[in-house]
């Protein structure tokens, strides 16, 4: 594969990562027919092809799991190398890339816009997404930084804890629960729970929180959404587990209520994340340091939803 070029490795990369050559092509700014040019070229180095078709999606090959992992490898090292010439000038420049669960984008914002008060001349790119997506494009090289509950096991990636992150039950205000002084998880488990899919940082505290305690919850539906979630609990279709940084602008206005279960906040921790054998680049590291060391002040210092009393 002497002859491939850089770009070409880009996009399979994308179509592998999206298993879509349209998703890749609105990712890359091309067109699809483009995309499948660049492919059907590097399939012609690789002397091989990289994907098959399954029904209206695509599949890797063996050969296209072997090309990927050494395509990312190349990418990995060539972003490194611009990375370590952006390092060389003053940390008062150049691009922070950071992503955050969903959970998290209630509040990440404002830390950077805090750091960047510190260093205005720099640039932000923010990513949303959940845990097991944030932890590939980690490993792709795709992110300098990411923050999440839940510290990933694998090895290849290192965790620093820097902030609290309770977790809520939620309902309807004119939810029978939420009008109660004090609940069992049991007996709130009784109800319809509307909960995130398997894979994000919130169902994997919501499991938790549930298998600790021995009981089984009555899973109603499955929302990759936390804006979806709070619409459909507020809409009278269940209780809503839920980060508490998520739902306080709901609490605020009266559209959602806590429900008051025994044993809540269930406290997990934010970690900021990255890949542990990668230098990271000057904006990087700087914003990583300020997480840990001021995170914790800053989130607690934003505006809360006023406690409500119950009946």
């Amino acid at each position: 594969m002497k002859n491939a070029t850089l770009r070409q490795l880009r996009v399979f990369e994308s179509a592998a990562r999206h298993l879509s050559l349209t998703r890749a092509a609105g990712e890359l700014h091309l067109t699809p027919p483009a995309v499948s040019i660049q492919i059907r070229q590097l399939e012609g180095h690789a002397h091989a092809p990289l994907f098959e078709r399954i029904g209206r999606g695509l599949k890797l090959t063996q050969a296209g799991e072997e090309v990927l992992a050494h395509a990312r490898e190349i990418l990995g090292h060539i972003r490194a190398a611009e990375e370590a010439i952006a390092g060389l000038g003053s940390l008062e420049q150049g691009l922070l890339d950071v992503a955050v669960i969903n959970a998290g984008d209630y509040f990440l914002p404002w830390l950077i816009a805090a750091f960047r008060a510190r260093h205005p001349r720099i640039r932000s790119r923010i990513t949303v997404g959940n845990r097991d997506g944030l932890l590939e494009r980690l490993a792709a090289h795709e992110i300098d930084l990411a923050v999440m509950s839940h510290a990933p096991t694998q090895r290849e990636f290192a965790a620093r804890p820097f902030a609290p992150h309770p977790h809520v039950i939620v309902a309807a205000p004119e939810h029978p629960l939420a009008r109660r002084r004090s609940v069992a998880l049991e007996v709130a488990a009784r109800e319809p729970l509307i909960s995130r899919e398997p894979g994000s940082a919130t169902r994997l505290a919501m499991d938790q929180a549930f298998s600790e305690s021995g009981v089984v919850p009555r899973i109603e539906m499955e929302i990759a959404s936390n804006e979806t979630i709070k619409q459909a609990v507020a809409a009278g279709f269940g209780l809503g587990f839920l980060s508490g940084h998520a739902v306080q602008q709901e609490l605020a206005l009266a559209r959602l209520a806590i429900v008051p279960v025994k044993g809540f906040p269930f406290m997990r921790q934010w970690y900021v994340v990255h890949r542990r054998e990668r230098t990271l680049p000057r904006i990087a590291g700087a914003f990583e340091r300020f997480v840990v060391e001021e995170g914790a002040r800053l989130i607690a210092g934003l505006p809360r939803a006023p406690r409500r009393r119950p009946a």
